[in-house]
């Protein structure tokens, strides 16, 4: 971790590092001069700087403690601030005089060069573990022995005396250890390579010091070689106390290299040797001291070769191991790999060739790679192979090649190869490709592609195989052709009620019908849902008729275990010819199964432009629908209901307009089916109801027996409700229950007929009389009439015309049954649609004491219908 001191900090160490060093350099010099005493001028000097220098080193030490938290990384700066103290304090030692100097200069020597020694092992980048320190202290002492061997021995006369023996060893060990040291670190550090260069000029001149001490000599010798010692001193203090600069990334290393570097112990070893047989060639024997020195230099090096028999073994374990692991992979991978020399011949395969494509390395290695791949996939793997030789995936993914592959059962399999160019590694020096069976992913994605073009319920194409035959079609056939279609309702009911079990096998069943319907090249899909889809080459005729056909079909019982469903349908056409690319064909041919599906069920519509308007006019009046009533759109006109006796009228009709701003009056034949989609019919009724009533109210006819109908949908009458909300209106108004009925058409009487003779019968508790309208309309049975609890029966146009048409008939009319069972049962009948007086004649003939139509009075606004009553009551 990087410590960046303050910038003040760092100027004032700037100014102390060279301050301190060109003071006591000076002192030296005025020894030198002879201003000073020589002793005294090296003891200022060199101990002022070496006391700084252990301050600054000390005090770097420190700050890394305390940034790091650790002690490992401030031992450098520590110990070589120790070591300069213990430099300034051998420096002390020559004011002493002889003849003590000379030992205590040794001793202060062999600890400064212990001190310097440990520390420039400790510097950043220098090594990583004790390990690794040790083999470099071996390293290091192994040629500092060497040299002091070679010292000793050569030149064989010793002009000095003994006494500077111990000097000499302890500077080339510690002078050794440090260059090694500094030398083999990693990555090489400017700061680190400052202080070692520092402790070696150290240590190499604080030797010769320590030697002219111990020798007796003086004078200006002494601070002549105090300034070396104080430039080694500042050189190490600035490197040492550099902690504000950033680590550098370690150089990768690997066991090759470790071992790549043990050469260096031969060169202690043939230095001792030349220097042995040189000495034994001149002097012809060896001294106490050499012998000592020879064995010293011996020890060592056995030492650092024992170092090198424990590295060595762990590396050849590690190398043991790793191939273990390079088996066990290369056995139980899933891939085969295969090397191939510089003719593309196979050299190697390996052992997962025999489980994986039942490959013997008899059948493979030495023969071509190509011979194994299949012919048709032979250029497009060679062109690959090339692209390698050329140098184009040198920085990029491996090149990859999908072939065809023989195996051992001459059989062709799907493969997919790496091909990865390992010519630049020399123990490899070949192209190296990875070879995957790929026949099960190939399989599964066949799978995969053939399932996502087909429904899996039924077996039809689905939507994305539709579309895909749709261009195809158009592309081969041009225009010709037709698209239906289908959607089926009943479904939703039939899950909800039978179980999705049971809805899945209609599908089915309706998937099968389709297809017994349908020519070899048509194609029948299922879009969706409860929705289909036939593509056929027919034109508009035969479409039509091959759609008739299906409505049929599908409408039909469907039988299945343990119950019997039906179903109903709305086919949609529309021409290729008409769309101009395949999605509007799609859109034509559903906007034409929309609208009939408006028209009613099973009904089959052909695509025109007109559908397409009239269904976005449905779409914007559902949208605009909502919130009409709260903006006032909505309104109601009346109807008078005459007595066909005396003309007078007995009641009114509440019709609903819609007053649309921009499209005018929208009549109740448009309103109310889109009332019902968007699910407001019931607040719709309930604000006729409001409405009408209010009118009534407002309205004096003086008439207690004048009476207002209004019309319920089968939805809000089936709601348990309905009879609550009725009751709560009149009271509202206060209105006499019997000036209110409630009209019920015919075609809804079916949906639910035991829960609307509740919801009549709650209404007739009320004193609400019902009435059902355009009877003869539907196909409602007689048997209803006695159900029902109504009081008035409205009898549909229908009758009153087919009883106009058939009056010269020698039977009775249908009007006339229908009315004298009703007079049976007690109603009160209302001829509807009456349009002339030959109508009305017919219809007072008939028996129907009331009437309505335009005949007898128009629908008005309630203004209007104020007026008609009050001009009737005069």
């Amino acid at each position: 971790m990087a410590v960046q001191p303050p910038v003040h900090a760092r100027l004032i160490d700037r100014v102390t590092l060279l301050g301190v060093p060109v003071v006591a350099v000076l002192v030296l010099l005025a020894g030198v001069v002879g201003s000073t005493p020589p002793a005294v001028a090296l003891a200022i000097g060199v101990g002022g700087t070496a006391l700084w220098a252990c301050l600054h080193l000390v005090r770097a030490a420190l700050d890394i403690h305390h940034a790091d938290g650790t002690f490992v990384a401030c031992r450098g700066a520590g110990f070589i601030g120790l070591a300069a103290l213990a430099t300034g304090l051998t420096a002390v030692v020559p004011l002493w005089g002889p003849p003590s100097a000379g030992v205590w200069a040794t001793c202060g020597y062999a600890v400064t060069a212990a001190l310097f020694a440990v520390g420039v092992l400790f510097l950043p980048g220098s090594a990583t573990n004790w390990v690794v320190r040790t083999r470099r202290a071996f390293d290091g002492a192994g040629l500092g022995v060497s040299l002091a061997f070679a010292g000793y021995l050569i030149p064989p006369e010793k002009a000095a005396p003994a006494t500077t023996l111990p000097a000499t060893l302890i500077g080339a060990l510690g002078i050794s250890v440090a260059v090694v040291a500094v030398l083999r670190g990693r990555p090489h550090r400017r700061p680190s390579l400052r202080c070692g260069a520092g402790a070696v000029v150290t240590m190499a001149a604080l030797g010769i010091l320590t030697t002219v001490v111990a020798l007796g000599h003086g004078g200006v010798v002494l601070p002549l070689l105090g300034i070396p010692v104080v430039a080694g001193l500042a050189a190490s203090a600035d490197g040492g106390s550099r902690r504000h600069l950033p680590a550098p990334a370690l150089e990768p290393r690997n066991p090759d290299q470790y071992l790549a570097s043990y050469p260096l112990l031969a060169v202690p070893a043939a230095v001792g040797v030349i220097a042995a047989l040189w000495h034994l060639a001149v002097v012809r024997s060896f001294d106490t001291i050499g012998v000592l020195l020879g064995i010293g230099m011996v020890a060592v090096l056995v030492m650092r070769e024992l170092l090198v028999v424990r590295d060595i073994r762990r590396y050849a374990g590690q190398l043991q191991t790793a191939e273990a692991h390079f088996r066990s992979l290369v056995a139980g991978a899933t891939d085969l790999t295969l090397v191939l020399d510089e003719q593309l011949r196979i050299k190697w395969q390996s052992p997962a060739a025999s489980r994986l494509f039942g490959l013997s390395d008899d059948e493979v290695v030495g023969r071509a790679f190509r011979d194994l791949i299949h012919p048709d996939d032979v250029a497009d793997a060679q062109a690959a192979i090339d692209s390698v030789l050329a140098g184009e995936h040198a920085d990029g993914p491996p090149a990859l090649v999908t072939a065809r592959m023989r195996d051992g059962a001459e059989l062709w399999r799907d493969t997919e190869s790496t091909i990865a160019d390992q010519r630049s590694v020399p123990e490899v020096a070949a192209l190296v490709v990875h070879v995957r069976d790929i026949g099960e992913r190939r399989h599964l994605e066949r799978t995969l592609h053939k399932m996502s073009y087909i429904d899996q319920l039924t077996g039809l194409a689905n939507r994305r195989a539709l579309m895909r035959d749709l261009l195809a079609h158009r592309r081969r056939a041009g225009q010709q052709g037709t698209l239906l279609v289908i959607d089926l309702h009943g479904l939703a009911e039939i899950n909800d009620t039978r179980g999705r079990e049971t809805g899945d096998a209609v599908l089915i069943e309706v998937g099968r019908r389709i297809r017994t319907l349908l020519a070899e090249d048509d194609v029948a899909a299922r879009l969706g849902g409860d929705e289909f889809a036939v593509l056929t080459d027919d034109g508009a005729v035969l479409a039509y008729a091959l759609a008739t056909r299906l409505a049929r079909v599908l409408s039909e019982p469907h039988e299945l275990p343990g119950t019997v469903v039906e179903l109903h349908t709305s086919i949609g056409l529309a021409e290729l010819a008409g769309a101009a690319d395949s999605d509007q064909v799609l859109r034509h041919a559903d906007l034409a199964r929309r609208r009939a599906r408006q028209l009613g069920l099973d009904r089959v519509e052909w695509y025109d432009p007109d559908v397409e308007m009239k269904l976005n006019r449905r779409m914007e009046l559902e949208q605009q629908l909502l919130g009409a009533a709260e903006r006032g759109e909505l309104d109601l006109v009346f109807q008078p209901v005459v007595d066909l006796r005396d003309n007078l009228p007995v009641g009114v009709e509440a019709l609903l307009r819609w007053r649309h701003p921009e499209l005018g009056t929208i009549l109740p034949a448009e309103l109310l089916p889109i009332a019902r989609a968007v699910g407001i019919a019931a607040e719709i009724d309930e604000w006729v109801l409001d409405a009408a009533c209010k009118h009534l109210v407002a309205w004096s006819t003086g008439d207690s027996g004048f009476w207002l109908s209004v019309n319920v949908s089968p939805r809000e009458l089936l709601t348990a409700r309905f009879p609550d909300r009725v009751a709560t209106t009149l009271k509202r108004y206060g209105l006499p229950p019997e000036r209110l009925v409630v009209e019920v058409a015919e075609d809804w009487i079916a949906e639910d007929v035991p829960t609307i003779v509740a919801s009549l019968a709650a209404l007739r508790k009320l004193g609400v009389r019902a009435a059902l309208d355009d009877f003869g309309a539907g196909q409602a049975s007689l048997s209803h009439l006695r159900r029902l609890p109504v009081d008035v029966l409205k009898l549909d146009q229908s009758l009153v015309n087919t009883a106009s048409e058939g009056a010269t008939g020698s039977g009775p009319a249908v009007i006339d049954v229908v009315v004298s069972l009703g007079r049976r049962l007690g109603l009160e009948i209302v001829a509807k649609g009456l349009e002339t007086e030959e109508q009305i004649e017919r219809a007072a003939k008939a028996g129907c004491l009331y009437g309505q139509g335009f005949a007898l009075g128009r629908p008005a606004p309630a203004e209007r219908i104020e007026a008609y009553l009050e001009s009737h009551r005069a």
